[in-house]
């Protein structure tokens, strides 16, 4: 994800970096050709004048921006709600951690580490299953032989990493650090992680209708390869700029949406996991007093200055 400072309107006018400009110059220099085509040969094709003009384009092109602006909502929505899920997941990993420092009467050399390991490597598994990259490394140096072989194995690595946790409170619970009491206020939490874990794949696994985005997607273009002919007329030579121009939003509204409805990628538009899943290790061992050091590189990669 890029973040950037508040930037001057001059200079922003020049930003590259975490624009979709870059991948969309191909198909804008397309349409350009393809305008100078039309205004050479003066709107004919195949010894045929096409007989358009601007007021259908006015017409037609503030209905499309209407749908644009639908199928951008809607692919915020997803944005905004796995953001949401992210933060839930803060909140409740910070809540998991003072449960753990406050409410047993007692807790062996060992628990500590033992359950701040599998809160982490709950974060990290997520991140992983979330971007469908190998998580071996960061799991490994989390977690026990027995429980990484266990987690390695399992298709759905967060959820039994969630069981561990839950065989944690239950070992508490029997040795009598906990009662009834605190060990259902453990599992309130871990019931809410269940929620994040389950909110976070319905985003991942259902995806906006592909014959919605098919039809929006063949509706702008075709109203762009049109456009040259209604505008020719009018504007003779300007034409490919003001199509390019005009091209230019409604191609760039369509590419945004589509960066933004799947947000656990790792386009420049998407969540930041990478920074967040390291923050929330980072808040939860300097809470029980383990700070770690996180590398630069996993805070800075999304941040421009």
């Amino acid at each position: 994800m890029i973040v950037r400072k508040r930037e001057h309107w001059f200079k922003m006018l020049f930003v590259w970096h975490g624009s979709v400009l870059p991948q969309l110059l191909p198909r804008l220099g397309m349409l350009f050709l393809f305008s100078v085509v039309v205004v050479y040969f003066h709107g004919t094709m195949f010894s045929y004048k096409v007989p358009l003009n601007p007021a259908p384009f006015t017409l037609f092109g503030f209905v499309l921006a209407l749908f644009l602006g639908f199928r951008n909502h809607a692919s915020y929505e997803r944005f905004w709600e796995g953001r949401k899920l992210w933060g839930a997941l803060l909140n409740i990993m910070r809540s998991l951690t003072r449960q753990m420092l406050t409410l047993p009467r007692h807790l062996p050399d060992q628990s500590m580490p033992e359950f701040l390991d599998l809160l982490a490597a709950f974060v990290f598994a997520l991140k992983h299953q979330l971007r469908g990259t190998d998580p071996q490394s960061d799991l490994k140096k989390r977690l026990g032989a027995v429980a990484f072989e266990t987690v390695m194995s399992a298709r759905y690595k967060p959820a039994a990493i969630l069981g561990f946790v839950g065989i944690w409170v239950k070992k508490r619970r029997d040795a009598g650090d906990i009662d009834s009491v605190q060990q259902a206020r453990f599992d309130e939490n871990l019931d809410k992680l269940t929620d994040v874990l389950g909110g976070c794949e319905r985003i991942q696994s259902t995806p906006i209708p592909y014959s919605y985005r098919v039809l929006l997607h063949r509706t702008i273009y075709i109203y762009c390869f049109l456009l040259p002919f209604g505008l020719m007329d009018s504007l003779d030579w300007f034409t490919p700029c003001i199509v390019v121009f005009i091209a230019y939003t409604f191609v760039a509204f369509e590419a945004i949406a589509d960066e933004i409805e799947e947000p656990f990628g790792k386009e420049d538009n998407d969540l930041a996991l990478n920074s967040m899943t390291w923050m929330i290790e980072e808040t939860i061992r300097e809470m029980a007093g383990q700070p770690i050091a996180v590398p630069e590189q996993a805070v800075r990669t999304h941040v421009l200055d």
